[in-house]
């Protein structure tokens, strides 16, 4: 009997190319997928080389934007090419002459204003790099768009209203100055901000650092407009004889640098609150990280055309604005920034708490580190006890703990970024490299602070920072240590004897168990990977890490006064 064949089966197709595979043989001889795709390489052995788009994240333009240097000989180039047109055109108005006049008295106030914001930014002092791109952006930049567009708006005006009598072309200059210059000024002021916003987001934590970088790029714009518009004044003084006090120039320096040198920095300060703001807002606030920044630049250009329409008014209207309006939003901003200041500090201490109980720090730094008074006995006491060279190592220790603080501040609220592991160990190693200067000093710093009460530490954002979240313990291998005699000479040094018997804090015994039930975030592993950094001490057995924060009082040595952390 004839028996039929089985029926066949049809082919299977074959496997879908993985996602981490963008060319599949198999798949593409059966479906004739085109084995390029943007932005990425050909398959081996493939004679055509892979497409590449000219935008997006692999695409030509975005392959030079990445080059870090290419970025920054452009931003170079562009603040260079638009100082020698402000230059030009400054010197043009005015003449050599003038020129210089209004320069030497242009300066004069500058050092005054930069200081101030250096003080407020003490805290986690900004880069110089930073500050001088503020600065030259301002001066340069924001500065030639200005007086490009202003000038191209006031002309407009003038065509649009009949100026044929000098009460029109007046009313043509007070829209000008009202309406059009804050826009474009605050605008061109802002794009400084903006910036360091986007590519210096490492530097920018809060309503203090936007104020410092605003007012700074503000400096900028007004030493430049003060060159300008003091050189004009010298000009129309040499041309009908006016000389000393009586004179143009005397009464414009008055004016724009002894009663109001923070004019533009204030105005501008309003834009920095608002992506200070935004800078601490949390990964899911998104309304709140885009619609605050353009609040508050909307607030700048109010208060720069109210007090630009103040000059109208005459002189008692413009007394009566300065002394009503502006002196208060002064005075609020002032308060403001201050206070974001000890907000910063208390964060400091907050955060530096974890790694406190995990062992990179002695229990009194996190009080001394988030003290200013503190910070500087600690560098004075280096200073006079081992030279210049322990001030700057201890001051260093200072900067990279803020910074650590900072990072683990931003990993609460979920900004921190997938590059949050490498910073983390980068910082801790600085900090473990200059720790046997800093710590002595900062642990004597520490008997100045006031005691204060615990503040609780919010939690963090789910999924915010890696797991574990407790940090590894330091590359010893142990927890927080003892409290010896040696370091300099006043009793509260470290590497000496431990106090209080040969116990070790919060009641630890010399044999290795931890107190609290603490644990080993990393079982069977050593920290980091088992590297160690030069000049550590070899690992000497489990880590200690506490799984919470004691609650009773620690001392700090014998006799010593008591803190909460």
């Amino acid at each position: 009997m004839h028996q039929s064949p089985p029926p066949q089966q049809p082919p299977e197709p074959p496997p879908a190319a993985p996602a981490d595979r963008p060319y599949d043989p198999a798949y593409d001889a059966a479906y004739g997928r085109q084995p390029w795709f943007d932005g990425a390489n050909a398959p081996e052995g493939w004679p055509h080389p892979p497409r590449r788009g000219l935008w997006g994240r692999h695409g030509r333009l975005g392959s030079l934007w990445d080059n870090k240097s290419l970025r920054a000989t452009a931003l170079v180039l562009l603040l260079s090419v638009s100082g020698l047109v402000i230059l030009a055109l400054v010197r043009e108005q005015t003449g050599t002459k003038g020129f210089l006049v209004g320069l030497g008295l242009a300066v004069l106030p500058v050092p005054l204003i930069v200081a101030a914001f250096r003080w407020v930014d003490r805290v986690e002092p900004k880069p110089w790099r930073n500050l001088l791109f503020a600065f030259a952006w301002g001066a340069c930049a924001a500065t030639l768009v200005a007086l490009i567009a202003n000038g191209f708006a006031t002309e407009w005006l003038m065509t649009t209203i009949d100026s044929s009598s000098a009460s029109r072309r007046a009313d043509a200059d007070t829209w000008g100055a009202t309406l059009v210059a804050p826009f474009v000024e605050e605008s061109a002021k802002a794009a400084a901000v903006l910036l360091l916003f986007l590519f210096r987001r490492r530097d920018f934590n809060g309503i203090a650092d936007g104020v410092v970088v605003a007012g700074i790029t503000a400096t900028g714009f007004a030493f430049t407009e003060n060159i300008l518009y003091l050189g004009s004044a010298f000009v129309s003084d040499q041309e009908f004889g006016y000389s000393g006090i009586r004179s143009t120039t005397a009464a414009t320096f008055f004016i724009r640098g002894v009663v109001s040198p923070f004019a533009h920095p204030l105005f501008t300060a309003m834009t920095g609150v608002g992506f200070g703001i935004a800078a601490a807002a949390a990964r899911h606030q998104r309304a709140r990280r885009v619609l605050v920044p353009i609040a508050a630049l909307l607030a700048a250009m109010v208060l720069h055309g109210v007090w630009n329409g103040s000059a109208t008014l005459g002189g008692y209207g413009f007394i009566t604005v300065y002394a009503l309006f502006m002196v208060p939003v002064f005075g609020l901003l002032t308060w403001l920034t201050i206070w974001s200041r000890g907000k910063e500090l208390r964060a400091v201490r907050e955060q530096l708490c974890a790694y406190q109980a995990a062992g990179w720090l002695t229990p009194p730094e996190p009080v001394a580190l988030g003290s200013m008074r503190a910070r500087g006995i600690a560098r004075d006491l280096a200073r006079r006890t081992r030279g210049a060279a322990a001030a700057r190592t201890v001051a260093e220790y200072t900067a990279v703990a803020t910074s650590l603080a900072f990072l683990r501040r931003r990993a609460h609220r979920g900004t921190a970024g997938p590059e949050f592991t490498a910073q983390e160990r980068e910082l801790l190693d600085r900090l473990w490299e200059r720790r046997e200067v800093a710590q002595p000093a900062l642990a004597h710093a520490a008997l100045t602070v006031p005691i204060r009460r615990p503040r609780p530490v919010p939690r963090p954002v789910p999924g915010a920072v890696p797991a574990p979240f407790w940090p590894a313990a330091p590359y010893g291998g142990h927890g927080a240590a003892g409290y010896g005699a040696a370091g300099y000479g006043y009793g509260y040094g470290y590497g000496g004897p431990p106090a209080y018997g040969g116990q070790g804090p919060y009641g630890a015994q010399p044999g290795g168990q931890p107190a609290y039930g603490g644990q080993t975030p990393y079982p069977g592993q050593p920290p980091y990977g088992g590297r160690t950094p030069p000049g550590a001490p070899q690992a000497a057995g489990p880590p200690y890490v506490p799984q919470a924060r004691p609650t009773r009082s620690v001392p700090y040595g014998s006799g010593g006064p008591q803190s909460h952390v």
